[in-house]
């Protein structure tokens, strides 16, 4: 296993290099001038050779990769917001990432509880009613696209569920963690808790509904798979209860291909949430990319997509180290 781990975590600086140089060459590709989007008409000869020389737009591509992560290793600076708001970067990632780690962990929560609950159940009841109507909805999940299924439940639920932001005008929290719902609770505002669960249901559950029907759909694959060994039958005839069966013998070793599934769902999800912030006007890092795309800040736009390619890459490690203590045929193999 220590050989397993030390061999994955000596892939993770390469992988985390290429794709930082991926994104800050992509950004630098996007058609439009940062100088036109602060100046506009305004841009005069000289003023776009001074903020070309000051930000060194106009050194190679290379030179300005090297600059950019020698700022982040050495002191963490993703530099400074130069269109919008001329802050800097790291202070606001910091400021709009947690409501979307929160907002992620919820639909994560939902799609994997969900889908699970209604896997096992169609393949208990396989051939039934419920197992059709259960890969019905899973069907139709996976067709819905998220934007319109956020407008959708704004429409119809927009008026019992608090929508706009991530919490009421009238509650004022203090800042401890970034995360609303922890600081709700530091505080002791019962109250404000409540009102960021209200925020946060729709768009947890528009952004959930895609990987709850995928992860249903390999829950029902793997435990149909399961529930025909030999073991299960075994189980069966010694006169074990259907639920230890099903859920001890049978789930347990169904369990696999979840978790493989469940690190390309986070990545889902974080991708996914750029638009359901959009719909729902929540306060992450979504939106921010998304502000910042319109106002061609493209530092802030790759300091952002490399957060959350880090973010999505340790996350697939830590789910590849998961399955390889629960199958000790991926490390030995």
């Amino acid at each position: 296993m220590t050989a397993y781990v030390l061999r994955r975590l000596l892939a993770l600086p390469p992988l985390l290099v290429a794709t930082s140089f991926i994104v800050f060459v992509l950004m630098r590709s996007v058609p439009g001038d940062p100088v036109d989007a602060i100046y506009g008409e305004k841009a005069t000869a000289d003023i776009r050779r001074q903020v070309t020389e000051r930000w060194g737009l106009d050194r190679p591509v290379l030179v300005q990769y090297g600059i950019y992560m020698k700022g982040i290793l050495t002191r963490g600076d993703f530099g400074e917001s130069y269109v919008r708001s001329g802050q800097p970067i790291s202070r606001e990632i910091a400021r709009y990432l947690p409501a979307t780690v929160e907002l992620t962990l919820a639909s994560m929560f939902l799609a994997t509880f969900g889908g699970i609950l209604l896997g096992v159940r169609a393949a208990v009841r396989r051939g039934k009613w419920d197992d059709f109507l259960g890969m019905a909805v899973a069907l139709l999940g996976v067709s819905v696209p998220v934007f319109w299924l956020g407008l959708l439940l704004l429409i119809a639920f927009g008026e019992v569920f608090a929508v706009g932001g991530a919490i009421s005008p009238e509650y004022s929290i203090p800042d401890r963690t970034g995360f609303l719902l922890l600081d709700t609770l530091f505080a002791g505002e019962f109250g404000a808790f409540l009102d960021v669960l209200r925020h946060l249901a729709l768009p947890a559950t528009a952004l959930a509904t895609i990987p709850l029907a995928m992860i249903a759909r390999i829950t029902r694959g793997s435990m149909l798979e399961v529930l025909g060994s030999d073991y299960v039958r075994t189980a069966r005839a010694k006169g074990l209860a259907e639920e230890r069966v099903v859920m001890k013998h049978a789930f347990k070793n169904a369990a696999l291909p979840i978790v493989t599934l469940g690190g390309l769902e986070f990545g889902y999800l974080l991708g996914g949430a750029v638009l359901t912030e959009s719909v729902f006007a929540w306060p992450g890092m979504g939106r921010y990319i998304l502000d910042s795309i319109a106002a061609r800040d493209y530092l802030a736009v790759s300091g952002a997509l490399l957060v959350l390619a880090a973010i999505f890459v340790l996350v697939n490690l830590a789910v590849d180290l998961l399955y390889a203590w629960l199958d000790p045929r991926i490390r030995y193999g």
